[in-house]
């Protein structure tokens, strides 16, 4: 295995050379502090230190400022050509369908009814990349990183999140057709007051024309941006320390390991699997999916689960302690999982 090196161009990310300590210890050197934050948004919010009610603000702040902030900063230095790679959308596209139809036809039975199948294939499917995996992979690999992980964003957001969402109205009272229809267009009316894939779009356009913004607004987004990763991290721990509390407390009803350590392992282990196979045959078949993107690709799937993801599930009445417990599961285990998908895809 090479020396791993991290570097970027943007603000916010020093070029550092690990020592020559094992390629582990490489590894857990760059991931240890990503995961070391989540433990402490958990620590946090778990202890008291961080009130519960505080979160949705966090949340509030990540989504609507910093995290547009740093994917506009990545997509307005990224080529527009690897914004607009077809192979890397269509490759992970079809691996994310495939996740989908698979995770809804090993979980729906007994009281995993259309609704919670829906969710457990969602959070099955949409890897953390916003929150976690830009900034971690950008720390891995050097900002080319960002361009894949940025199309992903887009198919997972628009594709894969409002397919999930209308397979879930399949059970619901009333034809089934209107309902899947109906939850289908609010799905991607949320997309469009979404600030993520707008701020992607206009990075896009502002690398497409070569345009520069005043000095005093660049800073501003910098110093916006730079701030995504940090409290991003310490708000997922937070939100998973919540669910936590909250079935401790009564509020969630208890949910057996065996609905919900099939779909973790399902995330960390097949998810990525799977994307290096179907990346790897495309490649075979003269597809011109670049090796690198691939690389990216998989380890972006090798991410744990969303944790906006609970959210949704909330706001469609599927059961999100369920949910909200593989994200858990998945997000723990990944310390340990992601370091070993690095050591083989590096």
């Amino acid at each position: 295995m090479q020396m791993i090196v991290t570097y970027s161009d943007q603000p916010g990310y020093s070029a550092q050379k690990m020592p020559d300590n094992g390629p582990v210890l490489q590894i857990l050197t760059i991931t240890f502090p990503f995961f070391a934050l989540v433990l402490c948004g958990y620590i946090a919010a778990h202890r008291g230190m961080l009130p519960l009610p505080a979160i949705p603000g966090m949340n509030a702040f990540v989504l609507f400022f910093a995290l547009p902030c740093m994917l506009y900063r990545f997509g307005a230095s990224t080529p527009i050509a690897q914004l607009l790679d077809p192979s890397v959308a269509l490759t992970y596209l079809l691996c994310a369908l495939v996740m989908v139809g698979f995770v809804v036809a090993v979980t729906r039975h007994g009281r995993i009814g259309w609704n919670d199948a829906a969710f457990g294939a969602l959070v099955g499917a949409f890897p953390n990349t916003g929150f976690m995996g830009v900034p971690l992979l950008v720390a891995l690999l050097g900002p080319k990183a960002a361009g894949p992980a940025i199309v992903t964003i887009l198919v997972d957001m628009v594709i894969t999140t409002s397919l999930c969402i209308a397979l879930s109205r399949l059970g619901s009272h009333g034809p089934q057709e209107a309902s899947a229809g109906q939850a289908a267009k609010k799905a991607l009316r949320g997309v469009a007051t979404n600030p993520m894939p707008w701020s992607i779009l206009l990075g896009a356009v502002v690398s497409a024309l070569q345009l520069d913004f005043p000095k005093p607004i660049v800073q501003t987004v910098g110093l916006l941006a730079d701030s995504a990763s940090p409290v991003a991290l310490f708000t997922i721990g937070a939100v998973l320390a919540r669910s936590h509390i909250l079935t401790q407390a009564g509020e969630s009803h208890p949910v057996h390991w065996m609905e919900v350590v099939p779909v973790a392992a399902i995330k960390l282990f097949l998810h990525p699997l799977l994307v290096l196979l179907v990346g790897a045959g495309a490649i075979q078949m003269g597809v011109p999916l670049d090796r690198f993107a691939l690389t990216v690709l998989v380890l972006l799937s090798a991410l744990p689960s969303a944790s906006n993801v609970s959210l949704l599930a909330e706001r469609f009445g599927a059961d999100n302690g369920r949910i909200a417990r593989i994200i858990l599961v998945s997000t723990a285990a990944a310390f340990f999982t992601f370091a070993g998908a690095v050591a083989v895809m590096i």
